[in-house]
């Protein structure tokens, strides 16, 4: 561990190189989204079955995480964190190579255990990398990651993907990977783990207590459960549903998700002083703009202004749920907040996979105008959560 002289020279550079880390894990884990349509198309599967590039590494993921924190206890970080970067930069590359979708499938399996190790290990890194005093400034800075990702990533690398085809798109994020590789190597110290890893059982028993004991986990759990799937059952097909719901030109489909990231950016800074004094009140506001959002934008048909700004107050709704939710589980279980947040990104990456799977087989069953609508139950459920038994809830 670093002693605190040492912290203070270089430290925020250290948190740049995990930040880029998470950011980089996070747009490879969304990426397909903004690229179904070309993806199916290419490789002749429906789109339902495409939306399974969005699944799998969420579902290894999830799994992924308890289990490589625990092995790794007592690996140093560092190197543990650029081997699994190392597997982004393959299996990304591995995509843009790929000739079947079964062979996307297994490359987006490597990428889900990559995705599940680093958010494990590198979730709790800040104060070991910085003076004690910027701490909490730290993990937002690294937590940011993951917003920046869900909101400028995925629209940044579709926008891409119109000049070099959706593998150029998965080979520039492999590239990416290898540029967050270097950095992770040349700027983070040696960060030895513990002495002796954890017994299996002793960790997941410690995971399984919190939440039995403190019901404001529970809902939370609930809330993160309700809230990003029902997001990501819409937005893992927006890009069908901006081209043939709203009937929107294949050319400004990368345009307008753009723009999403860019109102996702705004929701994020305009929501954390709000989640701060009230994460109760900041996701149920939350939870009524995406439902609104979803509802509305069903309803419009092919009206082109109209979908492109029920876009933006998407994006500007569910740019503020990371910053919301964590405030959550920070309020919440302050006595151990590794704990709830362990579960919560669990939580999130089962969400990811259980979101594009309903919606794949929505999509495929019935309409899109169906996934819109069911994405938005989900939410509207997520704000009656956040908002009737107020009492028993965060403030």
């Amino acid at each position: 561990m670093l002693n605190v002289q040492d912290r203070e020279q270089g430290s925020w550079a250290r948190v740049g190189a995990v930040t880029i880390g998470i950011f980089t894990v996070m747009t490879a884990e969304l990426l397909p989204v903004g690229l179904l349509t070309p993806v199916a198309s290419e490789l002749d599967v429906s789109a339902g079955t495409a939306g399974l590039m969005v699944t799998v590494p969420g579902l290894v993921a999830a799994v992924a995480a308890p289990l490589i924190a625990l092995r790794a206890a007592g690996a140093d970080r560092r190197a543990v964190l650029v081997v699994l970067m190392a597997l982004v930069a393959a299996a990304n590359l591995a995509t843009a190579a790929a000739g079947h979708f079964a062979l996307v499938l297994g490359a987006r399996v490597l990428l889900g255990i990559a995705i599940g190790g680093f958010w494990a290990l590198a979730g709790g890194l800040a104060p070991r990398l910085v003076p004690t005093s910027d701490i909490g400034r730290a993990t937002a800075v690294i937590f940011g990651g993951v917003s920046a990702a869900s909101v400028l990533g995925v629209p940044a690398a579709t926008t891409a993907a119109e000049w070099t085809g959706w593998r150029g798109a998965f080979a520039g994020v492999g590239v990416m990977a290898v540029v967050a590789t270097a950095a992770l190597a040349a700027l983070l110290p040696h960060l030895p783990g513990t002495r002796r890893a954890p017994r299996l059982r002793t960790g997941f028993g410690g995971l399984l207590r919190l939440p039995r004991d403190n019901a404001r986990v529970r809902t939370g759990l609930l809330l993160t459960l309700l809230l990003v799937t029902g997001h990501f059952l819409a937005y893992s097909f927006v890009r069908p549903v901006l081209a043939e719901h709203v009937h929107i030109s294949e050319g400004l489909v990368g345009v307008l998700l753009l723009g999403y990231g860019l109102a996702g950016v705004a929701g994020n800074f305009a929501a954390g002083p709000a989640a701060g004094r009230s994460p109760r009140r900041t996701l149920a506001v939350l939870s009524a703009g995406l439902t609104a959002a979803l509802l509305a934008l069903a309803l419009t048909g092919g009206t082109t202004p109209a979908g492109a700004a029920l876009l933006l107050l998407w994006g500007l709704a569910y740019g503020g749920v990371s910053v919301g939710l964590q405030s959550w589980f920070m309020a919440a279980a302050p006595e151990d907040v590794e704990t709830a947040t362990g579960l919560y990104v669990s939580v999130f990456c089962l969400s990811i996979a259980l979101g594009a799977l309903l919606g794949g087989l929505l999509v495929d069953a019935t309409t899109l105008v169906a996934v819109l609508c069911t994405g938005a139950a989900l939410t509207l459920a997520a704000c009656l959560t956040a908002v009737l038994p107020g009492r028993n809830h965060t403030s």
